[in-house]
Formats: structure tokens, C-alpha cells, sequence
């Protein structure tokens, strides 16, 4: 017994100093690195910080792009996913909510053209981001309610798409939070 006991014990404290004390010190280096210092970066408007670059948000206002639903009501702390299946009753009558809640604030866009992200939610729950597609099928609605150009909007809505990494990599995408941004920042407001 005294073969293994003092092996495993050693090995033990050797693991515990490593993954306790060694990596964690590595990782928290390497975020002290990364931008914003291993905090999140932040998103000012006018001198205040209005939100995370990497965190949606939700706007309720119809005169803002709106982001995805969030499952977990855009609360970091409980990020998560609904863990409901397709073929859930209660999911497709969320989903089935959310097109006709879109419907009603987009009149005039086909339910068939609703992009899927606008009606289900991340698995986070906290996607900032949206497709260029999701964007352009709000500009109708915004551009009625802030009285200005669609075509303006629209210029907005592609200045504002992120490509994919080196073109390859992820699709193209838009943050939410920095188009709203944008849009209020608009002369026409």
C-alpha cells in the first residue's frame, strides 16, 4: 500500500500546483493581453459606456435595429440556450410568437423572408450579431420611423457588415449595438 499511497500523493500536490495555481496564472496572463484587458471591450457613446462588443442586447424601441432573441433575456450571468428541440411545442410556439410579434412590427415583409436568427435565439443567448440580411429586412421600419433614406439605411447596414476572417472563415455579420450606435450618431435623427 505504501508503493501507491506516497506516488498518488505526490502526483496529487504536483497537479494541484499545475492546474491550480500554474495554468490558471497562464490563462489570466493571456487575457491581460488580449483587448480590453481580459474584461470584455467596452462600447461608448457620447463618453458613457452603452454595452459589450461582444454581448447583445436587447432594444425595444422599433426605431433601433433589433438584435436576436435571447433565451436567457440577454443576461450574461445566466447565459444559455433553451435546450428545446425543433420539433418542441412549446419552441415552435415561441418561434411562431416571435414571426408574428416581427410581422406586426415589420408590416409587409414575408413571414417566408424572415431570417431564422431574428426569430430563434443563440445558444448563448447573447449573440451581439446579426446577418447583413437580418439587418436589411429591418431597414424598412427603421427608415419609415427615423424618416430617412432606406437607401442610406442600407449604406449603414454594408458599411457596418463584418466579413469573414481572411474571407474564409464565419459569415458575414453585423453588430448590433455598434449599428444602433451609428444610427443614432445619423444627422437626419
Amino acid at each position: 500500500m505504501k508503493k501507491y499511497l506516497l506516488p498518488s500523493i505526490r502526483l496529487t500536490g504536483v497537479l494541484m500546483v499545475l492546474l491550480c495555481i500554474i495554468y490558471p496564472l497562464f490563462i489570466a496572463a493571456i487575457a491581460k493581453m488580449a483587448p480590453g484587458g481580459g474584461d470584455g471591450v467596452t462600447v461608448s457613446y457620447k463618453g458613457k459606456v452603452v454595452g459589450y462588443e461582444n454581448l447583445g442586447q436587447a432594444f425595444k424601441n422599433d426605431r433601433y435595429f433589433q438584435p436576436r432573441p435571447s433565451a436567457v433575456g440577454y443576461n450574461a450571468a445566466g447565459s444559455g440556450a433553451s435546450n428545446k428541440g425543433p420539433t418542441n411545442p412549446d419552441y415552435l410556439k415561441s418561434v411562431q410568437a416571435a414571426i408574428d410579434t416581427f410581422v406586426v412590427h415589420n408590416p409587409g415583409i414575408n413571414k417566408a423572408d424572415i431570417p431564422a436568427e431574428l426569430v430563434t435565439a443563440s445558444g448563448s443567448g447573447l449573440d451581439p450579431d446579426i446577418s447583413p440580411e437580418g439587418a436589411k429586412i429591418q431597414v424598412k421600419r427603421v427608415a419609415a420611423l427615423r424618416h430617412i433614406s432606406e437607401q442610406d439605411l442600407m449604406k449603414l447596414v454594408d458599411e457596418h457588415t463584418e466579413k469573414p476572417l481572411l474571407g474564409l472563415f464565419g459569415p458575414s455579420k453585423v453588430n448590433v449595438l455598434k449599428l444602433n450606435i451609428a444610427l443614432d450618431e445619423m444627422k437626419n435623427n
